[in-house]
Formats: structure tokens, sequence, C-alpha cells
């Protein structure tokens, strides 16, 4: 209900355009999935009023998360049609739609921080966002999120390929399953946002998630075992509606990318702080945490990674092989 209400009052504003936008004061509203606790959250929170504070109060940067305004889904074609400003979303959500945008998600290889650091701006961040325009939306922000997962259980540990067999666990997209199938899994992909009440019926076996989301979440009340793993890198990303943007003028324009560009930075370093803290936080709580070595990682990449990388082929295709030799140059 709530929800509903929510979307009435932004569908009750109209539709936006360059025409909508006042010279004095500009409305930007942000639409996103993460619970307030998700230290992107917090950031997008900071992102917001650094907006605001840059543009001398010219900004109004409203933000809807936890699913408030938009489920997951609707996000990107409420953007696109004009029905609200911005989102924010995870880059493999579009993988039906752009699916080289998952090409981050290639177990244990787009994971090195130091690659990571030099994702946005970068020839691989520019050549997915003309994929983002050439759908309706103009990408402003690359908000690095994750490079290390956890594999969650309540049974028995997961941390060889073996314990993998027959476990129905959350999956993501085709690609991802692909490779916990490789591994003998049965994922069902779902939205973090579903996961907890899945675990809790019953409806799944084991969770995959962020490690720090893991914590946030509080995955540790209904599941007992964590293996943390480097298995993929995740972005969360900003983008807006082109026509509004358009309409925007050159002060406002600079006072969003000046604040995006601060909150990429910002993104790696709580991200890491985060993730580092996160294992002992769930053992706090009476996880028991096993950390994979890289022994361990090597032995399931080469179960995971040619199932992924076969699937992977056959979605994106040409784009595919071209973003994969960026990534190499990188």
């Amino acid at each position: 209900m709530r929800q509903t209400i929510l979307v009435a009052t932004i569908a009750a504003i109209g539709t936006i355009g360059a025409g909508s936008v006042s010279a004095d004061t500009a409305t930007m509203r942000v639409s996103h999935q993460l619970p307030p606790k998700h230290h992107v959250a917090q950031l997008v929170d900071e992102w917001a009023a650094d907006i605001k504070a840059q543009s001398g109060g010219s900004m109004d940067v409203q933000i809807f998360g936890a699913n408030q305004a938009y489920k997951p889904k609707e996000n990107f074609p409420a953007v696109a049609k004009g029905q609200i400003e911005a989102a924010l979303s995870v880059n493999f959500q579009w993988g039906g739609t752009i699916p080289v945008m998952n090409v981050t998600l290639m177990p244990y290889t787009f994971t090195d921080l130091d690659l990571l650091k030099k994702f946005p701006g970068s020839p691989v961040a520019t050549f997915l966002e003309e994929k983002l325009e050439a759908k309706g939306v103009k990408n402003v922000a690359w908000l690095f999120t994750t490079n290390m997962s956890i594999y969650t259980s309540k049974d028995k540990p997961l941390i060889k390929p073996d314990d993998f067999q027959g476990v129905k666990i959350r999956g993501l997209n085709k690609l991802v399953d692909s490779g916990l199938r490789a591994l003998g899994a049965a994922p069902s992909a779902m939205s973090g946002s579903q996961v907890y009440q899945a675990l809790q019926t019953g409806v799944i076996d084991a969770g995959l998630t962020d490690v720090s989301a893991a914590f946030s979440r509080k995955y540790y009340e209904v599941q007992d075992y964590g293996t943390v793993s480097p298995l993929f890198s995740v972005f969360f990303h900003i983008y807006v509606n082109p026509d509004w943007w358009n309409g925007l003028d050159e002060g406002a324009q600079k006072a969003i990318l000046d604040a995006s560009a601060k909150a990429e930075k910002k993104a790696i370093q709580i991200t890491q702080e985060t993730a580092s803290a996160a294992p002992d936080q769930l053992r706090e709580k009476g996880m028991k945490v096993h950390i994979h070595s890289e022994a361990e990682q090597e032995t399931f990449r080469g179960v995971m990674e040619p199932a992924f990388r076969k699937a992977f082929m056959e979605a994106a295709g040409a784009d595919g092989e071209a973003i994969l030799q960026m990534i190499q140059k990188m």
C-alpha cells in the first residue's frame, strides 16, 4: 500500500522533460532498492546532500530507497519514460536488456582492486554508457559495491564444489546461474530484498550476496555458515532521464557530475572498509565464517568460469568479445 501511494504521488507530479525544470530549482527524485543501513544507500544520501550543496540549493534531490517508489525491475522503465528523474540499479539487473553489462560477473576474473579503481571513466565504462544511452537513460555514476561475495547456508558449510550438489541457492541471472549449476547447485534468481524471507521459509537453502549485505540484511539470523569468496564484482550505477538532464543548466549538471565523481572514489573506500569488517561482524552474531584461500578460489574458477564464459558470449556476441579485449588493456 505504501509503495502504491508513493508511486501515485510521483505520477501525480507528471512526466518530466526539459520544460519542467525551473530556472530557480530542479527536483531529482531517485529510486533504489537498498535498505537504509547498506553502505551504498548511505553513500547515495551523501551524494544527494553534496549535489544540493554544490548547486547552492538549486537542486532538490529526493531519495526513495528500499523499493518505496519502484521495484528493481521497474526502475529502468520508470526513468526512461520520465516517470521519475533518476534511479540506482545493479549493473547485472540489465543482463536481459544489455547482456554485456554482465561482464563484471565473470567468476573470479573481474575482482582486482586496481582494475576496479580504473573502471569509472575507462573505455569499458564508456562502452557500457553508450549501450545505456541507446536504451534511453544517461549514466552519471558508477558506485563500486563489492568484489567479495559470501555463500551462506544453514545445515552445512559450502566450501568445496562438492558441497553445492543439489543445494537450492539464491541465483542472480542466467549467466551467474550457469556457474552455480556447474557446481551442482540449483539456483533460483531473486532480488536481494526477497532473499531473507526465502531463506527463513526454506524456499532456498543457501544465500549468495555481497559479504557486507549479508550483515546489513541480517542473514546471520537464518543462516549458520558463510564462505567468503571473490566471486565477482558489482557496481550500483546512477542514471537519469536524458530529456530531464538536457533541460538542466550547466551549473546543475556540473553539481551532479562533481558529486558523482566524489561518490565514485568514496565508494571504493567504504566498500573495502565494510567488506573487511563484515566477516568479523558476522562471526560476532554467531555465524561460522570461512574465507576461501587462493587455491580454493582457483578450484572454483576452474569449475564456474567456462560455463559463465560460454553463456556470456552466447548472449553478448561481438560486444562480449570487444569488452573483454578492453578489459585486458586496462
